[in-house]
């Protein structure tokens, strides 16, 4: 367990494999499972270093900077993206309707802190069930994690870059990241260590997990009842805007993410059956531990 959280801190220092950091993060949902009692702790344990992995792996492509680069894709999306918006890309519409070059405005900086909400928001669903309806948590909890998974998988085999990117390398007019403008005047001289503990992988656009993992907590809370699930989408709806303005991701980005989410949703009930093999496997580890 130890080793699943110090070996992906240090790979870098001590020159670990990114084979061997995988497999090490990977396991470490098992180890904690295996560790603790069971009981709600555990449960909420087991989520965290679930997220634990997948922050690791969403950060492996960029541990060679130059390499991932070289294999960005930054074409495609944009050709998508001009088609949806009639021959011009959507976010440089918005940007020139909503936009003051020069300016954060007061829309600027509620759409950022929308952005900035979800680092927390898809977690603040699952702990919301894990409180209110904690029968339903595995089942929440694994359809979640399993967008996040299976998003970070893509951004291995198709590193893709956002809009705002596209515009620095001169493949879209100028595209402002509004998000880091309105960052550096909400939080001052914070959001230089701020941003930099939270940028992670810069070229991993596509599909938008932040999207994918929002459609899923939407649907995890509508199955808890109209107000859950209202608050779910509305939240969902605001973020999808936000992303495509402050010039974060494609509308493809997001109807990609939408897709992953609704295939993971589609799927969940025939991995079932699996599941509950492999949650048996684990409980017959730990009677005689």
């Amino acid at each position: 367990m130890l080793a699943g959280v110090a070996v992906p801190l240090l790979r870098r220092r001590l020159g670990v494999p990114r084979p061997v950091t995988s497999l090490v993060a990977w396991q470490t949902p098992l180890a904690v499972a295996l560790a603790l009692p069971r009981s709600r702790f555990r449960d909420a344990a087991v989520y965290v270093a679930q997220m634990w992995a997948y922050v690791t792996h969403y950060e492996l492509p960029d541990d060679d900077h130059e390499r991932l680069v070289r294999r960005v894709r930054i074409a495609y999306p944009i050709a998508v993206d001009r088609v949806i918006g009639a021959g011009e890309v959507p976010t440089i519409r918005l940007q020139r309707a909503l936009g003051a070059p020069g300016r954060v405005r007061a829309h600027d900086t509620a759409l950022s802190i929308v952005h900035w909400s979800w680092f927390a928001a898809p977690h603040a669903a699952v702990a919301y069930v894990l409180l209110r309806h904690p029968e339903r948590f595995g089942a929440a909890a694994a359809r979640v994690a399993a967008v996040f998974d299976l998003g970070v998988a893509v951004y291995f085999v198709l590193p893709t870059a956002p809009p705002w990117w596209a515009g620095n390398t001169g493949q879209l007019p100028h595209v402002r990241r509004i998000m880091t403008e309105a960052g550096e005047r909400f939080w001052g001289r914070a959001w230089t260590r701020l941003y930099d503990s939270l940028s992670g992988n810069q070229l991993a656009a596509m599909p938008s997990l932040h999207f994918a993992t929002s459609v899923m907590a939407a649907r995890v809370l509508a199955e808890l009842g109209r107000g859950p699930g209202g608050a779910g989408w509305a939240y969902t709806g605001a973020l999808g805007f936000a992303l495509v303005y402050l010039g974060e991701h494609y509308v493809v980005d997001l109807a990609a993410g939408f897709a992953l989410a609704e295939l993971v949703r589609g799927i969940a009930p025939r991995a079932r059956p699996a599941a509950r093999r492999f949650a048996g496997l684990v409980r017959a580890v730990e009677a005689p531990a």
